[in-house]
């Protein structure tokens, strides 16, 4: 969801307006993903670095519209019977937000449609690092449980069968839905931005020069259509590639000559 500053700015607008301009966005793209079923969808609304390192003021109006949006669309997402939740450090946010939150969580739990999750005062590393103790915290009090150290459980048990990615993912946040199979970055931006980096790895991106304001649900459907002519791998070789395709691959050797050779500079002729 970027480029809210960069829209009003282009118009001479002053940021809150291009803020209220994004807001509009959301509640578009959303009944677009629902009419197609889309199953999830998550919005990177608010970082933990914006929380940092945004002026007060803008920070304390963004709390503002979350409430004010939350409040407007709670039955504009009934009607189309999406299910609201939201990923984050969402108990450092103010209490007041929070409780409007819940009850838009509570309002929508029993939609069976599309799951907008929202995240805010979010940060990938965090979620992470949140994640790791999670884990490690859970692993003491088992130990305290059974009457022994945490270093003798581990060693009796073996480490590799209690901390692998399997028990990280579902500490993370996210461990109530599955990967993202495509992530969109609105304003031309080529950086992840601290976003799922875990959740990602195999993730297809597509960027847009559109900024989010501008972004619609035709754009979406956009995406969505680049996404479906990918073919995804997930670090093998895709389904159209055959063992005769191996028989018929450069060797290795005489590849890495020819980058030696482009690489290597040439002598300057004599003059």
């Amino acid at each position: 969801m970027d480029g809210n500053g960069r829209w009003a700015g282009k118009r001479a607008l002053k940021r809150f307006l291009g803020h209220q301009q994004g807001a509009e966005s959301v509640q578009f793209v959303v009944e677009t993903a629902s009419r197609i079923n889309l199953p999830f969808i998550t919005l990177y609304a608010f970082s933990l670095e914006n929380n940092l390192r945004r002026p007060k003021s803008e920070v304390n109006f963004l709390m503002k519209l979350l409430r004010s949006y939350l409040v407007g669309n709670v039955q504009r997402m009934n009607d189309n019977n999406v299910r609201m939740t939201y990923i984050g450090r969402i108990h450092e946010l103010p209490s007041e937000v929070q409780e409007t939150m819940q009850w838009a969580t509570e309002s929508t739990a029993k939609n069976t449609g599309t799951t907008l999750t929202l995240a805010l005062n979010y940060g990938s590393r965090s979620e992470i690092v949140d994640a790791a103790r999670a884990v490690i915290t859970d692993l003491i009090a088992e130990a305290h449980q059974r009457g022994c150290s945490l270093e003798d459980m581990l060693q009796v048990d073996g480490i590799e069968a209690r901390l692998d990615e399997h028990h990280i993912t579902d500490a993370l946040y996210t461990r109530q839905m599955p990967d993202p199979d495509l992530v969109i970055r609105t304003s031309g931006e080529k950086r992840i931005s601290n976003f799922l980096l875990w959740q990602m790895a195999y993730s297809e991106l597509f960027i847009t020069d559109r900024l989010w304001p501008d972004f619609r649900g035709i754009h979406l459907l956009e995406a969505i259509l680049d996404y479906q002519h990918r073919e995804r791998r997930f670090g093998g070789l895709g389904e159209s590639f055959t063992d005769e395709d191996l028989d018929t691959l450069q060797p290795a050797a005489e590849v890495a000559e020819e980058i030696v050779a482009k690489l290597t500079p040439k002598q300057l002729a004599p003059r």
